[in-house]
């Protein structure tokens, strides 16, 4: 199904917690005859999502526990996946969207897994019960949150996996939308303790935080998505300023949220060009 880039747009303030599901659809039908078709087909099917089984006999899998002091309960829940090898691994924290730690999420860490690296995706919603099992549901809990708390979770989780017994050392750091501008926070909170950052569209931190990044950055950008676009030309000042070693790709035709498998936003060509590059990177700085 064609859809029309106004109900692309009213998604996006959906997602983003700006209207709530009611409005969405309200406002979508509004278009004109099929709106409300193509709001319905926008919805998340994670059942499309999963591209590595978590039966894989290539890795292994499992949920873990862990403290997080200073955090929204002071422990934290995340899913945990590696080769099925000795180890130890390269290690990447994996950063969901603003609705925790759903299948597509975990399927992004299982496939790092299969590539090599031991991928920690930590859930933001373990202090409220963790990720409830649809969306519209997670999104209530997630505004129940101290957000300063949960990014002190997600530091705690990049330092966890970091110091995991099967790590090298050595920590890359992925999110997507809320997680990507989780992730540009993480790179100047953790300087030099991060070695590599991929963002995937996600709001740039503050400029003056830019100087203790000390990760090399791979910047993945939608063409379509003015609120995150319009951040990045500052982003971009402050990054050649301090002399941060970065990479920024905007990929044509897309939408805000194009990597994410589970809804018509995705575009195949560009996510997979985009996973490419990331893996690289990875696999570059992290070695």
């Amino acid at each position: 199904m064609k859809i029309d880039q106004e109900v692309f747009d009213l998604y996006d303030e959906y997602c983003h917690g700006r209207i709530d599901r009611r409005e969405f659809l309200r406002r979508s039908a509004a278009i004109g005859t099929a709106g409300l078709a193509m709001a319905n087909a926008l919805m998340p099917d994670y059942a499309r999502a999963e591209t590595i089984s978590p039966s894989d006999k290539r890795i292994k899998a499992r949920y873990v526990d862990y403290p997080s002091p200073g955090g929204n309960s002071g422990t934290m829940k995340g899913y945990l996946a590696q080769p099925a090898a000795q180890g130890p691994f390269p290690a990447v924290v994996v950063i969901h969207e603003n609705r925790g730690l759903n299948p597509y999420i975990a399927d992004v860490a299982r496939r790092l897994a299969v590539s090599g690296f031991l991928a920690l995706a930590p859930d933001g919603l373990a202090p409220l019960g963790g990720y409830p099992g649809n969306d519209d549901a997670a999104r209530e809990m997630w505004e129940k949150l101290d957000q300063a708390k949960l990014r002190t979770d997600m530091l705690n989780s990049a330092r966890w996996v970091k110091a995991h017994k099967l790590s090298t050392g050595k920590l890359g750091a992925v999110g997507f939308c809320w997680g990507g501008g989780t992730v540009n926070f993480l790179a100047a909170a953790l300087g030099p303790d991060l070695q590599a950052a991929a963002p995937f569209y996600g709001a740039a931190p503050e400029t003056s935080a830019v100087p203790k990044i000390k990760a090399a950055m791979l910047i993945h950008y939608a063409e379509n998505d003015e609120r995150i676009n319009g951040m990045w030309p500052a982003f971009e000042r402050a990054l050649k300023a301090a002399g941060v070693r970065h990479e920024m790709y905007r990929y044509p035709g897309t939408q805000h949220g194009f990597h994410n498998d589970s809804t018509p936003r995705y575009r195949e060509e560009a996510a997979k060009l985009a996973w490419d590059r990331t893996l690289a990177f990875f696999k570059r700085n992290l070695s």
